[in-house]
């Protein structure tokens, strides 16, 4: 019901939208496209390229004048999606830099993340693979490789951040802002699945990592998920933060701060070191001791120490299906045995981790999460004193 209602709420979209989408595609031609626009949230546009930030240009999504792409060490899951994230910042400003927050960013503040797939071209499928190594180039994505989804904008307003769900069209050529989400059936080389588009209020239950005050803020922009290496920018390959400190960007990098780790197998980072990134970055979010799940008393993030609070010999506060029967979040040495692995692995909406953002499971993440509970010393749970 959700795909057919979206399926028609696009048609009824790009009807209304055709002359605006139009003008604005025709303007995005130019070869020297103007810098950004920002707008106040009265005044949102309906088409994303009104924004420039990124800008379809013949068979390229470019990135608009001064907007600097980035990545993060770990990312993120979300069914497999590939992202192309951006940051502007208005000129002559900087990001105040922090060693364990998000970075404090000024107003106008422009962040983007393109959710997009490397696609099959001659069989009209979508590829699910962690490979992403070639789809982003300095000149942009190439379109005749890869489908569009959404785009995420998150602004920077007098008031704080403001979530904005972009929908691209079927023809590649336009986003159209949704408000109320969208659902896509999607081909894959195994069948097919449901990729959801979050309505703006399911953006603010992530990206308010503070329950109390309920603000949204990015997740990825901090210290810990940015020091690395960038290997896409104009000129070539080069340290992240530097690049930004350099650009006028960050005013300064953070001392004495370890950097998140590359997850995937492979990565030269210790086992435990690239599973606490990886929840650190999909479930710390939430489960930290501020977040939305801080009445679980289970903390993911990455400044939680290993303890009853990250997990270990945790009985749930509240059983049910989402236990899987199981009796504790984490049972060193017993992945099979701990609600954690269980509920990653889940797909029914009442048991699954994290709840939105996925509607299929990330294997490989799965078992990395497993492997670092494997590889614990075994602890008799029912024995273990509270800690």
């Amino acid at each position: 019901m959700r795909i057919a209602q979206a399926a028609s709420d696009r048609f009824a979209r790009r009807t209304r939208h055709a002359l605006i989408a139009f003008a604005v595609l025709w303007l995005g031609a130019c070869n020297e496209p103007d810098g950004v626009r920002t707008y106040s949230a009265k005044e949102y546009p309906e088409a994303l390229s009104a924004w420039r930030v990124v800008l379809v240009q013949g068979n390229t999504l470019a990135l608009g004048k001064d907007v600097l792409p980035y990545d993060l060490a770990t990312p993120l899951f979300t069914d497999h999606a590939h992202k192309l994230r951006t940051v502007w910042l208005p000129t002559g400003t900087r990001a105040q830099a922090s060693a364990s927050d998000v970075f404090e960013f000024p107003v106008g503040t422009v962040v983007s993340k393109t959710f997009y797939y490397p696609k099959d071209v001659h069989a009209r499928r979508v590829l699910l693979t962690e490979d992403n190594g070639s789809d982003f180039a300095s000149s942009g994505l190439n379109l005749d490789r890869v489908r569009l989804i959404e785009t995420r904008l998150l602004v920077r307003q007098p008031d704080g951040w403001d979530a904005l769900p972009y929908v691209w069209d079927d023809d590649q050529r336009e986003a159209h802002l949704s408000l109320v989400g969208d659902a896509f059936s999607l081909p894959t080389r195994d069948g097919e699945f449901t990729y959801v588009v979050p309505t703006r209020n399911e953006c603010a239950s992530c990206h308010a990592s503070d329950h109390t005050s309920g603000e949204l803020h990015p997740i990825g922009l901090a210290a810990r998920h940015l020091d690395k290496v960038y290997e896409h920018y104009a000129d070539g390959t080069a340290p992240q933060l530097e690049t930004w400190i350099a650009r006028g960007v960050l005013n300064e990098k953070p001392p004495n701060t370890r950097p998140n780790a590359v997850w995937h197998a492979g990565a030269t980072d210790d086992l435990e070191h690239r599973a606490r990134s990886y929840l650190d970055i999909n479930c710390g979010h939430c489960h930290n001791p501020h977040g939305a799940a801080d009445t679980s008393g289970l903390f993911l993030d990455r400044y939680t120490s290993p303890s009853r609070a990250l997990g270990l010999c945790k009985p749930p506060i509240a059983a049910g299906r989402g236990s899987g029967g199981h009796a504790y979040a984490i049972v060193p040495g017993s992945s099979a045995s701990s609600i954690l692995v269980f509920r990653m692995a889940a797909t029914d909406p009442a048991i699954m981790m994290p709840e939105l953002g996925r509607t299929t499971v990330h294997d490989a993440g799965v078992a990395l999460v497993a492997r670092w509970i494997d590889a614990q010393p075994v602890v008799d749970c029912a024995l273990a004193a509270p800690s």
